[in-house]
């Protein structure tokens, strides 16, 4: 093994990431993960609670309870400012199941330049959410 070999190995190896969205009300948040996106709740935090963790197959979501709005809701609705990304196989598939669930868009599935189709939620307290997977 070179010394550049034993130097990869031996870096931290990063597994994932778990974006913090901030939220009003966590009850209705976890209604809305769990009813309408699919996601289970992985744990809650507090009592009452105001940290829960959410989480589909490997993408895992925090909803942290805050008493206002962290962001000017004007500006991320203009600059289309991102709460997380979630990367998927089928962004169509899901789209669909999100759009029959009466899911709300901030933009709809589209093909992007670089070749990945994207679509953005909303949450119920504006977070945005963009989920993108594999182009056409």
């Amino acid at each position: 093994m070179t010394n550049h070999q034993a130097e990869i190995q031996s870096k931290p190896i990063l597994l994932g990431a778990e974006p913090q969205l901030f939220v009003a009300d966590i009850a209705a948040s976890c209604a809305f993960y769990t009813g309408k996106l699919g996601f289970s709740v992985a744990f809650t935090y507090g009592e009452p609670p105001f940290y829960v963790q959410v989480f589909r197959d490997g993408a895992r979501l925090n909803l942290r309870c805050v008493d206002g709005p962290v962001i000017d809701p004007r500006l991320r609705d203009s600059e289309h400012l991102l709460a997380a990304s979630i990367t998927l196989d089928d962004a169509e598939a899901l789209f669909l199941e999100y759009r029959s669930a009466g899911v709300p868009f901030h933009q709809h599935l589209r093909p992007e330049p670089w070749g990945s189709r994207t679509f953005i939620l909303r949450d119920p307290d504006g977070n945005l959410i963009l989920f993108a997977g594999r182009g056409a």
